[in-house]
């Protein structure tokens, strides 16, 4: 078995086929026995995607003339070649040898002069190359150019902080179980696990942990006492603010994260229905629930369909993590860069306001809904709140008074260049009488 034969046929199918890297992974990762090969060739698919225009720029200056359509493949494992040769320690021979290797198992014996041919030459000209990668921006900061323009023009002071701190590999972020632990008794527990790790200055409940580790190391996880969720995404839960016999309503849930913090942040809440239309995530909600010991009413449906689940009873939160580009999680998903499109956008913008729309007569007079969505688009974010508040009378804008992330016109933007955390966007709307 090959490694690099592997991540290149997981990568393919994400830039060839569109489908995402934890669906092709799940194909590819179960048939690796030993751990350390299967992070490897973790780190080669998370890592050719995360530089993979990059790479490609690279690629083409090193062919003499284009590879054939049905020879993709090919072109993907040259791709995996080249980010061992320059982003990983991988000793050069090891991995031009081992790539080389890997055209047998890809049933491409032909291709094996010329990937050899490449990754020798990438090691002589490669320094060269990097000097003019200035010039073409695409390349440097390895996005897509529609999304390297959208992200310039909606943060003209910030985006290439923002470009750069999308290639970084992404931190560990936990979130305590207030109703079981302390943050400070469960850094504790940490340092006791030889765990190193820190608190996080965005929520009371939240961990940095400065080596990730997988969540069987992490001292009370089967018992309900820890999550893993981004710093970022835990702030939804205290916008919200639920209060002792409120009625809540996550209207796009899964995988349950955010429901499971609404009912360890207020356990005297009333009642709480997380909506997905999606069963399979529901089934992650389930579990989530079960595994922390929390009780919510979970309901497959479309909350932009109100008529086929809602029973008439007002709500007093309403949550609305709406489905988007998911832009802000580039670290967490660089296959992101390559299964969006800007095609894609006004469709989301649309399904959006929709879902405002559809779920703000069911929030009571005084109540509070925060939306908020993983993007760091204006088009999904200030445009779409524009847009409600200039239909929506009865809605109210609330300003979010915190320092993290940065102020927009509607709401509060995090940054993974400025608070380390995924690129969340929130605002709060009140519904007056």
């Amino acid at each position: 078995m090959n490694l690099r034969a592997l991540a290149a046929k997981a990568v393919w199918r994400v830039a060839d086929t569109g489908l995402t890297l934890d669906a092709a992974l799940a194909e590819y990762l179960p048939v690796i026995e030993r751990r350390d090969d299967r992070g490897f060739v973790k780190e080669l698919c998370f890592g050719t995607l995360r530089w993979f225009d990059q790479l490609e720029f690279l690629l083409e200056r090193y062919l003499d003339k284009p590879l054939k359509a049905r020879d993709s493949d090919i072109r993907i494992l040259i791709l995996v070649g080249l980010y061992q040769l320059h982003y990983l320690d991988t000793p050069a021979h090891a991995a031009t040898s081992e790539t080389v290797n890997a055209t047998a198992e890809l049933g491409k014996e032909w291709a094996k002069s010329l990937v050899n041919a490449v990754l020798r030459r990438s090691q002589r000209e490669y320094l060269q190359l990097k000097m003019e990668l200035g010039l073409y921006p695409a390349a440097y900061y390895s996005h897509p150019g529609w999304l390297l323009d959208s992200v310039k023009q909606d943060w003209p002071d910030l985006w290439e902080a923002i470009l750069q701190a999308n290639n970084q590999r992404p931190p560990q972020h936990l979130r305590v179980n207030v109703l079981r632990s302390s943050r400070e008794s469960y850094l504790e527990d940490l340092r006791q696990a030889g765990i190193r790790a820190q608190s996080c200055d965005a929520t009371p409940c939240a961990v940095q942990v400065l080596d990730p580790v997988e969540v069987n190391r992490l001292p009370g996880f089967d018992g309900g006492h820890v999550s893993v969720q981004d710093a970022g995404a835990q702030l939804a839960a205290i916008l919200l603010d639920p209060q002792p016999g409120d009625r809540v309503l996550d209207a796009c849930a899964a995988p349950g994260g955010k429901t499971a913090h609404i009912c360890e942040l207020q356990p005297a809440i009333a009642e709480i229905t997380a909506l997905d239309v999606d069963e399979k995530r529901l089934t992650l909600l389930r579990d989530t629930l079960n595994r922390l010991k929390l009780e919510a009413t979970v309901t497959r449906a479309d909350a932009a369909s109100p008529d086929t689940w809602w029973d008439g009873g007002l709500y007093d939160r309403i949550l609305v993590d709406a489905p988007c580009s998911a832009t802000g999680v580039i670290r967490r998903h660089p296959d992101i860069k390559r299964l969006k499109t800007p095609g894609q956008i006004p469709a989301l913008q649309r399904s959006q306001t929709g879902l405002l729309a559809a779920l703000w007569p069911l929030l009571r007079p005084g109540g509070r809904l925060v939306y908020s969505t993983c993007s760091m688009l204006s088009a999904e974010n200030d445009r779409v709140v524009e847009t409600f508040l200039e239909n929506h009378s009865s809605a109210n804008l609330e300003t979010i008074r915190s320092q993290w992330g940065a102020a927009t016109a509607h709401g509060r933007q995090l940054l993974p260049c400025l608070d380390n955390t995924d690129g969340f966007y929130y605002a709060m709307l009140t519904r007056t009488g």
